[in-house]
């Protein structure tokens, strides 16, 4: 059963820790207002169409960028907390459940097997990551280690948490995923951020060969069950992030009552 209570996290007040640097200078927010929407759209627009050519920007005059998937999905968005900009976010395409052959686009550019079998895919408990995305002024070069006096300058450098701006996506995207009662989740990730996601003892299995899709990409797939056991077994620092130090496994109790 996941619970914060199946983890014995130590809490030592005396010296911040990675999660405390992380939330003093970042907060994460469901996109839940037509207002926090739009920030979202308007940040994927410069990420997708503007940094990068993986979206056509005459298609979306509006400064927008938005798909068909839009209309079935739950946004996290990551803000900067002294300043209010938009550092990042992330989306959760649920399940489409008139034909759950057609909910996501890995099914489209995807041919594995349990992706179309109604007896081994749980559709209404799976969801796809998409339009994972950080703004070009928070992106750096991404590590996975804290220098050794980390601990004494984190509340007056932001510079020192940067390099974690991706978990505050992935803490958003677990919270989503407690939500709305996924259990499953795929994504069609670069290889580029499945290592750093692994850096971070954050693993995704891989479904398929690489797909040429906006670049070459792998399919992949994690339950969240098996996904935060490991976190927590390798790296417990990174665990507290992305679940709160355990709030949102309480949260996933309640969900998942039957695991109780």
């Amino acid at each position: 059963m996941l619970s914060s209570s199946n983890y014995n996290v130590v809490r030592d007040r005396r010296k911040p820790k990675l999660a405390d640097a992380f939330y003093h200078w970042f907060t994460t927010v469901s996109a839940a207002t037509p207002a926090l929407l739009e920030q979202a759209y308007r940040l994927r627009y410069q990420v997708y169409c503007v940094e990068n050519s993986f979206e056509n920007p005459e298609e979306h005059p509006s400064g927008y960028e938005k798909d068909e998937f839009d209309v079935r999905s739950v946004h996290t968005l990551l803000f900067e907390r002294q300043s209010g900009a938009v550092a990042g976010t992330a989306r959760l395409i649920l399940p489409n459940r008139i034909a759950f052959e057609k909910s996501f686009p890995i099914q489209r550019i995807c041919k594995y097997p349990l992706l179309s079998d109604r007896r081994h895919f749980n559709a209404t408990r799976s969801a796809e990551i998409s339009r994972f995305a950080v703004s070009k002024e928070f992106r750096q070069k991404e590590s996975d280690s804290f220098p050794p006096d980390w601990r004494d300058r984190f509340l007056a450098d932001r510079r020192m948490v940067i390099p974690y701006i991706t978990l505050g996506l992935m803490n958003g995207i677990i919270r989503m995923c407690i939500e709305q009662g996924i259990t499953d989740l795929y994504a069609v990730m670069e290889p580029t951020l499945l290592r750093l996601l692994s850096r971070f003892g954050i693993y995704f299995r891989p479904i398929g060969p690489l797909v040429d899709y906006h670049g070459m990409r792998q399919p992949c797939h994690a339950d969240i069950e098996s996904l935060l056991a490991r976190v927590h077994y390798e790296r417990t620092d990174i665990w507290e992030v992305i679940t709160g130090e355990g709030r949102l496994l309480d949260m996933m109790r309640k969900t998942f009552p039957m695991c109780g």
